[in-house]
C-alpha cells in the first residue's frame, strides 16, 4: 500500500490549461524563427493565387513578447464567438439552475430504465449530432454542463460527458450537409448541391461515433479502473448524488409542466437557428445571442424566478464561461502568430505541392489527408477555405476532378481533427469545463479520429472511382 501511495505521489501531473496554452503559443513563436517565411501572391481583390508562391528570403519572426502583445488582437478577432459563448453560457446557466433538465433526465431514466442506459446515451448523442449538424457553432460548448450532469446521474466518467456533447456535436458539425456553403461558393458549385450525400455521410459517421462511445461505456461499466479518468480520481462509487436527486428516481417520479415548458423553450431556439441558417440568414451568431437573452428571461419566468434571482443565475452562467472564453482568445492568437510570422502559407505550400503529381483517385485522398493535418493548426473552416480553395481548385481542374469532389475532400479534412485540435477553443474549452486533462482526451479521441479519417479516405476513393458529381 505504501509503494502504491509513493507511486501516486511521483505520478506526473499535467500543468494547468493556462500553461499548456501559453506553452503552445511559445512554440509557435519559436517556429517563426525556424520555418522559412513565405507567401502566396494575391490578386487585386486580395484573393490568394495558389499557383504563385515565393519564399521571402528572410525571416519575419514573432518574438515571445510580440506573441503576448497580440493577445488583445486575438480576443478582438474572437469577439463575436466570445460574446456568443458568454451569452449561451449565461442562458444555459439559467436553464440548468431551474432543474428542468434534472427532472426530464430523471423521468427518462425512470421510464426507460428497463430498456437500459444505452437507449438514454444514444438518444442524447443523436440529438447532439443533429444539433451540431444544423445549428452548430463554437457556442455549443455551452451544452457541456448538460453532459456533465447527465454523466453524474449515470455514474459515468467525465470523458463520457464530452462524448455525449462536444464529441457528438463536432461529428455533426464536421460532416453536416449545411456546413460547407462557403467552400462550395468559392469552388463555383451550387450551395447545398450535395446535400443528400452529405446527409447520408453525417448519419453514417454518427452511427460509427456512437458505437465507439457505447463500447467505452460498456468497458468502464465492466471495470471502472479501465476509465482513463481513474488515475485522476474518478470513481463511480464515490460520485455524490444528493437525496433530492435520488428521490426523483423512485416510483413516484412525476414530470412537471414547468420543466416541460422550460425544455421546450430551450429546444425551440435551436429550431429557429436551424431554420434561419437554412433560409440563407447571415447573422446566425447575432441571432444566437439575441435568443439566448430571450430564452433566459422566458425560462426564468416559467420557473417562477424573481428578477433578482434571474439576474443572479444569469451572472453565474457568465462567470462559468470566463476562462473558457480566455482560452478561445488564446487559440486565435496562435493563428495570428503564424500569419504575422509568414509561416502559415509556407506550411500550406509544402503540404499541398505533392498533390500535383498524384493520380486523381489518390489525389482526392491526399487532399483529405493534408487538410486534416492543416486543420489541426487552422481549425477555422473559413480561414482554410480562403487559403486552400485557390490551391485546391487548380489542382482539381488539372486532374479533371469534379469540384464537388474537392469540396467533399475539404469537408472530411476540415471536420474530424477538430475533435482533437489543441488550437480549437471549442475542444480545449470543453475539456476545461468537464475537468478532463487534454492528454487524456487526446488518448481517448485520437483512435476514433484516425478511424473517421480512414473511413473518409474509403468514401473519397469510392466517390472518385464511381464518377460521383453531386447528390
Amino acid at each position: 500500500m505504501g509503494k502504491n501511495e509513493a507511486k501516486q505521489k511521483k505520478a506526473f501531473k499535467m500543468p494547468h490549461l493556462l500553461w499548456i496554452m501559453l506553452g503552445l503559443l511559445l512554440v509557435a513563436s519559436i517556429l517563426t524563427y525556424i520555418i522559412p517565411a513565405g507567401q502566396f501572391a494575391t490578386d487585386e481583390a486580395g484573393n490568394v493565387l495558389g499557383d504563385q508562391f515565393n519564399y521571402l528570403g528572410q525571416q519575419t519572426p514573432v518574438s515571445p513578447w510580440g506573441m503576448l502583445m497580440r493577445i488583445v488582437s486575438g480576443f478582438s478577432g474572437s469577439a463575436t464567438v466570445i460574446c456568443t459563448v458568454l451569452s449561451m453560457g449565461a442562458m444555459t446557466g439559467v436553464v440548468l439552475s431551474t432543474g428542468a433538465f434534472d427532472d426530464i433526465l430523471n423521468y427518462a431514466i425512470y421510464k426507460l430504465k428497463d430498456k437500459g442506459e444505452m437507449v438514454l446515451i444514444s438518444g442524447l448523442f443523436i440529438l447532439m449530432v443533429y444539433l451540431g449538424s444544423f445549428g452548430g457553432s463554437d457556442a455549443l460548448i455551452a451544452v457541456v454542463p448538460i453532459g456533465v450532469i447527465f454523466c453524474k446521474k449515470m455514474k459515468l466518467d467525465p470523458i463520457c460527458a464530452i462524448g455525449v456533447t462536444t464529441y457528438a456535436t463536432l461529428i455533426g458539425f464536421g460532416t453536416g450537409p449545411t456546413k460547407q456553403y462557403i467552400t462550395q461558393l468559392m469552388m463555383g458549385v451550387p450551395m447545398y448541391g450535395a446535400f443528400g450525400t452529405m446527409f447520408i455521410s453525417m448519419n453514417f459517421f454518427m452511427i460509427v461515433g456512437l458505437v465507439f462511445l457505447l463500447l467505452y461505456v460498456k468497458k468502464i461499466r465492466k471495470d471502472p479502473r479501465k476509465s482513463l479518468m481513474w488515475d485522476e480520481g474518478w470513481n463511480p462509487d464515490a460520485m455524490a448524488v444528493d437525496e433530492a436527486d435520488e428521490s426523483k428516481l423512485g416510483n413516484n417520479v412525476k414530470l412537471s409542466g414547468r420543466s416541460l415548458g422550460i425544455v421546450l423553450v430551450f429546444a425551440l431556439q435551436y429550431v429557429v437557428i436551424v431554420a434561419y441558417s437554412l433560409s440563407g440568414g447571415t447573422q446566425s451568431q447575432e441571432l444566437m445571442v439575441a435568443l439566448a437573452v430571450v430564452v433566459s428571461i422566458l425560462c426564468g419566468i416559467i420557473a417562477g424566478y424573481s428578477p433578482d434571482k434571474l439576474g443572479d443565475e444569469f451572472v453565474k452562467g457568465l462567470q462559468s464561461m470566463v476562462f473558457v472564453c480566455f482560452v478561445i482568445g488564446l487559440a486565435r492568437v496562435m493563428s495570428l502568430v503564424m500569419t504575422d510570422g509568414n509561416i502559415l502559407h509556407t506550411i500550406v505550400y509544402v503540404l499541398t505541392r505533392p498533390l500535383m503529381d498524384l493520380p486523381r483517385s489518390v489525389a482526392s485522398i491526399g487532399m483529405t489527408a493534408i487538410i486534416s493535418v492543416i486543420n489541426l493548426v487552422i481549425p477555422s473552416a473559413t480561414s482554410k477555405a480562403a487559403i486552400l480553395v485557390p490551391i485546391i481548385q487548380p489542382i482539381a481542374n488539372t486532374l479533371g476532378m469534379d469540384p464537388n469532389l474537392a469540396v467533399q475532400a475539404f469537408q472530411y479534412g476540415d471536420g474530424f481533427t477538430n475533435i482533437v485540435s489543441p488550437f480549437l477553443g471549442w475542444t480545449i474549452g470543453s475539456c476545461a469545463m468537464a475537468g478532463v486533462p487534454y492528454p487524456k482526451w487526446l488518448k481517448w479521441a485520437l483512435p476514433k479520429v484516425l478511424a473517421f479519417i480512414v473511413l473518409g479516405f474509403v468514401i473519397m476513393f469510392i466517390l472518385t472511382e464511381s464518377g460521383w458529381t453531386a447528390f
